[in-house]
């Protein structure tokens, strides 16, 4: 038997071998964890609004193509050109407040870049030549199909992995969507033009989030828009000029609405859909953003006084349904 006697403080010190300690009594919670836990929910969430606020301005983007007087591919450059100077003015305050992401440097900066202006470009290019030549509703369908592109290249290229509930959420979606615009649509005929551009444009949009992805684990949402707002505004100017498109709306109300693609769809769309990249998988977003078609449903009620039938409320009561399963599969 040791030893020991106690000193001053209380504590037991002894002669020769020390004994077995006990365990250590639990240490009591500092509530760290609980705390970032709690910050990282508040940035989904508000990843989450910003993502579907953004779907509703980009809604709008088809009835501000409409209102254009300009060529389908002038009326995209536009968009894209209009919304620069604004988006380098937020780049430039952004910079010297901005310590989490870093600035381009390096050629391999650069032209991942590029290349995602470039897709956006494109796939600009396509929406707006299919709002030309086919309907909105057909235009929206068909493009709305971007989640199966966006999927499978995650699954490829991101390595996202899908459980059973994201792709009944998916399912879901898409049947909903189908079912809301499917009074609307006539597919092929005199409209098979527009429809394959509409096909053209959802690939290419679907490239578009992919590269978004990643490119938002680099770069800060002002340094991705304003980089693909300059990249594609060149690439549209040089095929209006290619095509001998007016570049000069001839009315007030033309201008108008080529300021509220710009600022509405472009800025404010663009905008918060690409800063929800840093909080959701690509995957999701394809498939939160078909929304829209409710958008423009409750748009048309007030503004157009046509009310939905029962089945589109139906409908989009699916796709609401699908997009929360899609949520939860995808955590």
């Amino acid at each position: 038997m040791q030893k020991g006697h106690y000193d001053g403080a209380g504590r037991a010190s002894y002669n020769g071998a020390m004994p077995v300690s006990s365990p250590p009594a639990p240490v009591a919670e500092t509530g760290a964890p609980e705390s970032a836990a709690a910050a990282r929910l508040r940035a989904t969430r508000f990843a989450l609004a910003a993502l579907f606020l953004g779907g509703f301005a980009t809604s709008l983007s088809g009835i501000f193509i409409k209102l254009s007087k300009l060529p389908p591919t002038a009326t995209g450059f536009y968009r894209v050109f209009l919304s620069t100077p604004l988006l380098f003015l937020w780049l430039r305050w952004e910079r010297p407040r901005q310590k989490t992401f870093a600035r381009p440097s390096g050629w391999r900066d650069y032209r991942d870049l590029v290349v995602a202006g470039v897709l956006f470009g494109i796939n600009t290019t396509c929406w707006c030549w299919c709002m030309h030549y086919t309907s909105v509703a057909n235009g929206q369908l068909i493009a709305n199909m971007s989640p199966i592109f966006v999927s499978l290249g995650a699954f490829i290229f991101l390595r996202e992995r899908f459980g059973g509930v994201f792709l009944v959420g998916l399912a879901l979606t898409l049947a909903g969507v189908a079912t809301l615009m499917g009074e609307s649509v006539t597919l092929g005929g005199d409209q098979i033009v527009g429809d394959l551009l509409a096909v053209g444009s959802a690939f290419f949009w679907s490239c578009y989030l992919i590269a978004t992805q990643n490119l938002r684990r680099r770069f800060s949402t002002a340094t991705l828009m304003t980089w693909t707002a300059a990249i594609s505004a060149l690439l549209l100017l040089a095929v209006s000029q290619i095509a001998g498109d007016p570049l000069i709306p001839s009315s007030f109300k033309g201008w108008t609405a080529l300021f509220g693609l710009a600022f509405v769809s472009q800025v404010a769309g663009q905008g918060m859909i690409t800063y929800a990249f840093a909080e959701l998988p690509a995957s999701f977003i394809a498939i939160g953003l078909l929304i829209q078609p409710i958008y423009a449903m409750i748009v048309a009620w007030p503004i157009l006084g046509e009310a939905p039938a029962p089945i589109q409320v139906l409908a989009g009561g699916i796709v609401l349904t699908g997009i929360v399963l899609a949520r939860r599969g995808s955590k």
